[in-house]
C-alpha cells in the first residue's frame, strides 16, 4: 500500500533523530513514546520513517500472551541486527530478565553513529512482566541514553502508554509523546479524489484509517463504495470494527454494551445506562468507571455545554472515533447479511438513517476544523469552539465560539450546521438560530449569528460568516 500523508508525524521523528544525530540533547539518546488507536497506522508510519533515515535500524514485535523468556530472546535476537561490532557479543545470549535483555540492547547499540530501535505493542511487555517498566528505566539510565539512539516505543492502548511517562512510574521524563491520529480529512481527499464535501463524508466513514481508504477506488463516490463494501464480507470496512473491538473489548464485556448505546446514539448517562444493562438499567457504580476507562482510552469523549457559565451536569458522550460510531451504528448488526449474501439489506438499511447520522457524525469534525482555522481576522479572539444545549435540548445549538473553555469569558459568535445536499442554510435556519441567542448564558441580542453548511446560504439569511465544504477541508491542508 502507497504510504500517503503523515509529514507533520514523519517530521517529529525526523527531528528526534536529528538531535540524536547532533547530540543537542543533554544526553545522546533520545526517546519517544508513539501511541494512538489501534489499527491507525502507528507501525507502518515509524516504518516508514526507518526506512527514510538511512539509518541503522531494528524492529522488536512484541506478541500477546507469549512467554516472556521467548519474547527476550527474540528481543536480543532483534537488537543484534543493529550490526555494531558489540552484535555479535550477544549471540546466543539467554537473558534471564529484562534488565538483562535491554543490556544487550546497549551491547548491540553502536557508538560512533545514530540507530534506531523500535519496541512495538509495548503494553503486551507490560503485561507479561510487570517488572518491565522499571528495567527499562534502569538500563536507559545507565546505558541506552549514553548511546546515540532513537528508541521507539509503540503502544495502542493509549492508557498504558500514557501511564508509562506518569509521574509516578519509573520512566517519567524520560520520553517525549507522539499520538498518531487517524489521517485527516485533506489526506483523505487526497487519497479518494474526491470534492471537499464527498471526502468529508468519506473521512466519516473511514474515519481516517489508512487501510480501510485503501479499499475505495480514486474517483468513487460514497454510494458505490459502500455497495462494494457491504457486498463483500471480508471487506476492510466490515472486518476492521470487529479486529479493533475484539484487540480491546471482547464479546460480552460491559464495555462493549456501553459502546454499543453510545453508537446507537444514546448520549446521556441515564440513556446509556438503561441500553447497557442486560437486565433492567446499569447501575451508576458499575457505568462510572466503565465511561472512565472508555475516556482514558480515547474512544468515548464527554462534552459539556460551553457558555459563559459552568455546567457539568449534562454532559453528553459519544464515540470520538467516527468509523467505529459507523460500524457500530451500522455495520455490526449488518455483517449477518452480508455474510449471507444480502448485502443490500445492509445498504438499504444505512441509506435509510445515512442524513441523520451524518448530520451528528459531523459536528465534532466541524469544530475540529473551525479551530484551525481561528482566530482569524473576522475573529481575532476565538480560541475555542464547542456547542450548547439544556437538559432537554431544547434548543441545542450546533457552534458556539469563546474566548476559552470550559468557562468562557466571552461569547464571540453561535452558529448552525447544515449539511445536506441541495438544501442550503435558508432564512427559517436563520431565524431558529436567532431564537436560540437569548437562552445560552453569555449571549444578548446583538450576538452574531454563523453558519456551516454544505450546500451554501440563501440571500435572505444575514449571517455573519459562514463556512463550507472546501474552507473545512483548507483547515487541514494549510496547517
Amino acid at each position: 500500500m502507497q504510504f500517503t500523508g503523515r509529514a507533520t508525524d514523519l517530521d517529529h521523528l525526523t527531528r528526534q533523530l536529528h538531535s540524536v544525530a547532533d547530540g543537542a540533547a543533554g544526553t545522546p539518546g533520545r526517546a519517544v513514546v508513539v501511541t494512538g488507536r489501534r489499527r491507525v497506522g502507528k507501525s507502518r508510519l515509524v516504518q516508514e520513517f526507518c526506512d527514510r533515515s538511512g539509518t541503522p535500524y531494528t524492529v522488536f514485535q512484541a506478541t500477546r500472551g507469549r512467554s516472556p523468556v521467548a519474547e527476550r530472546a527474540e528481543f536480543v535476537e532483534a537488537a543484534r541486527r543493529l550490526g555494531s561490532p558489540g552484535a555479535e557479543l550477544i549471540h546466543g545470549l539467554s537473558a534471564a530478565d529484562w534488565n538483562q535483555a535491554l543490556r544487550a540492547l546497549a551491547v548491540a547499540t553502536p557508538d560512533d553513529r545514530p540507530s534506531i530501535a523500535v519496541l512495538d505493542e509495548v503494553p503486551w511487555l507490560v503485561e507479561q512482566d510487570p517488572e518491565f517498566e522499571g528495567a527499562l528505566q534502569t538500563v536507559w539510565d545507565r546505558n541506552l541514553s549514553h548511546k546515540p539512539l532513537l528508541l521507539i516505543l509503540i503502544g495502542s492502548d493509549i492508557s498504558v502508554m500514557e501511564a508509562l511517562g506518569a509521574r509516578d512510574r519509573p520512566f517519567f521524563g524520560r520520553a517525549t509523546k507522539m499520538t498518531v491520529d487517524p489521517l485527516d480529512v485533506a489526506d483523505v481527499q487526497t487519497m479518494t479524489g474526491l470534492d471537499a464535501a464527498a471526502a468529508i463524508d468519506a473521512r466519516l466513514i473511514t474515519g481516517g484509517f489508512p487501510q480501510i481508504l485503501a479499499s475505495w477506488r480514486h474517483g468513487m463516490n460514497r454510494l458505490d463504495f459502500l455497495r462494494e463494501a457491504t457486498a463483500d464480507p471480508l471487506s476492510p470496512l466490515l472486518i476492521a470494527g470487529e479486529l479493533s473491538m475484539l484487540g480491546e473489548f471482547p464479546e460480552g464485556t460491559r464495555s462493549r454494551a456501553v459502546l454499543r448505546a453510545i453508537g446507537s446514539g444514546e448520549r446521556t448517562f441515564s440513556t446509556i445506562a438503561a441500553q447497557a444493562g442486560s437486565k433492567g438499567e446499569l447501575p451508576a457504580g458499575t457505568l462510572n468507571p466503565l465511561l472512565k476507562t472508555l475516556q482514558d482510552k480515547r474512544i468515548v469523549a464527554a462534552d459539556l455545554p460551553l457558555s459563559t457559565t459552568a455546567d457539568t451536569k449534562n454532559k453528553r458522550y459519544r464515540i470520538t472515533d467516527s468509523y467505529l460510531r459507523f460500524w457500530l451504528a451500522f455495520l455490526e448488526r449488518g455483517i449477518p447479511l452480508v455474510e449471507r449474501g444480502r448485502g443490500d439489506l445492509a445498504l438499504t438499511r444505512i441509506e435509510r438513517s445515512w442524513t441523520s447520522w451524518r448530520g451528528r457524525a459531523v459536528e465534532p469534525l466541524i469544530r475540529a476544523a473551525l479551530l484551525r482555522l481561528l482566530p482569524d481576522q473576522n475573529w481575532p479572539d476565538t480560541e475555542e469552539v464547542g456547542g450548547w444545549w439544556n437538559r432537554n435540548n431544547n434548543p441545542e445549538v450546533d457552534l458556539i465560539g469563546t474566548d476559552r473553555a470550559p468557562v468562557a469569558k466571552a461569547i464571540h459568535f453561535i452558529g448552525s450546521i447544515k449539511w445536506l445536499e441541495n438544501h442550503p442554510f435558508d432564512r427559517h435556519d436563520y431565524d431558529a438560530l436567532a431564537r436560540s441567542v437569548l437562552a445560552i448564558p453569555g449571549t444578548a441580542a446583538d450576538t452574531p449569528l454563523v453558519a456551516v453548511s454544505r450546500s451554501g446560504v440563501t440571500p435572505d439569511a444575514p449571517v455573519q460568516t459562514w463556512w463550507g465544504p472546501d474552507e473545512l477541508v483548507e483547515a487541514w491542508r494549510n496547517s
